[in-house]
């Protein structure tokens, strides 16, 4: 039985003809950037995120850029994030002037190890950016001990994350701000790219605002440079009808990386997503590590189960960043996952003898070898 790695028409399939009567209010209308659809869509997805104060953008990129760019930065200051992420969290660092610093992650969770950040951080930090990869919390309450004793802001790059909690408590509302991707394959995709920045800020988020819109406090009046990054009406209504969905669809992937769990418990040298303790994961992707990622990846291929790796080659060792001095040893961790990561099939819509297939193919791999 083929088993496609993701198959977004399931999902969509379930609000198309919502989806199809809201395009045609809007073009009724016309109004297609901004408005009523956009602001309902802030109000709910803030409040669904647990903080006052929420801006939808135009992609998740841009979330993080116009995060940064609304806390202040001068050249020179340096902004600490991890090397085993999309490369999106580190480029808004460099592209807002600032100087790009590495810390591994830790191997219990995927994320940032707070062990290695207290000790990268230097008089010219001023930000730290930690990832919930996978849609697993990274250790927030660590991290913003950290650095709330060094005086630094912390933008949480939740883009895999949303509906992922901490303690009872939603990313998004964890840290300094909060960015998120409406990417199609995340677990709320937009009809596109999409992108939302959260904060208990007001201050900040009436800079993010101006921001995303040219730098402007009044039509035709900017007060500083800012960029094209507004989400448009059609993105936001599709978002709003989806956001209603998100609980059960996310309770939907926690129930099939149950499932998986339960048939790929110790198999071969399998080592199991981790769950930052006290943490709610929101299953983005449910990805295992293996020795033998490449072969298996091979032998699932060849039986119809599509599979992905993220990330096959950490940041430190891109072309991109090889002018940062780093070697490849300097960051083990993330060195060791991008070789042995593989991601398998989940998502909303996914059934059940399709996982099923997937955990009887998994075990004849380690079986036969």
């Amino acid at each position: 039985m083929p088993v496609p790695f993701l198959d977004l028409s399931r999902q969509n399939r379930e609000i198309r003809d919502r989806a199809l009567a809201l395009f045609s209010d809007i073009l009724e209308k016309s109004a297609f950037i901004g408005g009523a659809y956009v602001q309902e869509f802030e109000a709910n997805f803030a409040r669904f995120c647990q903080v006052p104060h929420g801006v939808a953008v135009n992609s998740g990129t841009d979330a993080l850029r116009l995060a940064i760019a609304a806390c202040g930065l001068e050249p020179g200051d340096e902004i600490i994030t991890v090397p085993f992420t999309f490369i999106a969290t580190a480029e808004v660092i460099t592209q807002n002037v600032a100087r790009l610093v590495f810390v591994d992650i830790d191997p219990d969770t995927y994320n940032m190890d707070p062990r290695k950040l207290e000790a990268a951080i230097t008089p010219r930090t001023r930000g730290i950016i930690p990832v919930h990869l996978y849609g697993n919390p990274a250790p927030m309450d660590a991290i913003m001990d950290i650095a709330r004793r060094h005086k630094l802001w912390v933008v949480e790059d939740a883009c895999q994350a949303h509906g992922a909690t901490l303690g009872g408590r939603a990313v998004g509302g964890l840290g300094t701000m909060g960015t998120f991707s409406f990417y199609p394959t995340k677990n709320l995709g937009a009809t596109g790219e999409g992108g939302f920045v959260t904060t208990h800020s007001e201050e900040l988020a009436q800079k993010v605002l101006a921001l995303r819109n040219h730098g402007q406090s009044a039509r035709y009046a900017h007060e500083f440079e800012g960029y094209n990054a507004r989400m448009d009406a059609l993105k936001a209504a599709v978002l709003n009808e989806k956001l209603r969905h998100l609980p059960e669809w996310n309770r939907q992937r926690a129930h099939w990386a149950d499932v998986y769990y339960d048939g790929l418990r110790q198999v071969g040298d399998l080592v199991l997503p981790p769950i930052t303790e006290g943490a709610t994961h929101a299953w983005h992707l449910f990805s295992v590590r293996t020795q033998q990622r490449d072969a298996l990846r091979a032998f699932l291929t060849e039986r119809g189960i599509g599979t992905a790796v993220h990330y096959p080659i950490p940041l430190h060792v891109q072309k991109a960043y090889l002018h940062l001095g780093y070697a490849p040893e300097d960051f083990p961790v993330s060195m060791e996952c991008s070789r042995t990561v593989l991601s398998l099939p989940l998502y909303q819509g996914i059934t059940e003898p399709e996982v099923a297939e997937t955990i009887a193919a998994v075990r004849a791999f380690f079986n036969r070898s």
